[in-house]
């Protein structure tokens, strides 16, 4: 079982950097740690620092040259488009690879720093 995950251009590689935090990117890496966790095989790349890994898969270059950065984020699960345009679920990817979803998957809870 193997899922990419072909992000848009973002100042870091997890997304989760900055003066404000974004929920679904931390759901995004809770999904990812959930999945490394059950044994899936998971690689994340980000266009801004991983351009080479877009130009490289087919199968991205051609959503992104037909329907541009909107396509993005891309999902792929053992090379096949799983969702483009938003982030898939964890549900749904724990269906689509056919494994149970953890009970335990709980949001990171992370300290925000106030001035």
């Amino acid at each position: 079982m193997f899922v990419e995950i072909f992000d848009p251009a973002m100042c870091c590689a997890s997304g989760v950097c900055g003066p404000t935090l974004d929920p679904e990117l931390i759901a995004v890496n809770d999904t990812i740690m959930a999945l490394k966790k059950q044994g899936v095989r998971v690689e994340r790349y980000n266009l801004s620092q991983q351009l080479k890994s877009f130009m490289d898969n087919k199968i991205v270059a051609e959503l992104i040259h037909r329907n541009g950065k909107k396509s993005l984020p891309i999902t792929l699960i053992n090379g096949t488009v799983f969702k483009s345009g938003a982030y898939a679920s964890y549900e749904a990817l724990c269906e689509a690879l056919g494994i149970e979803p953890l009970r335990t998957l709980k949001p990171m809870t992370l300290p925000i720093m106030q001035a």
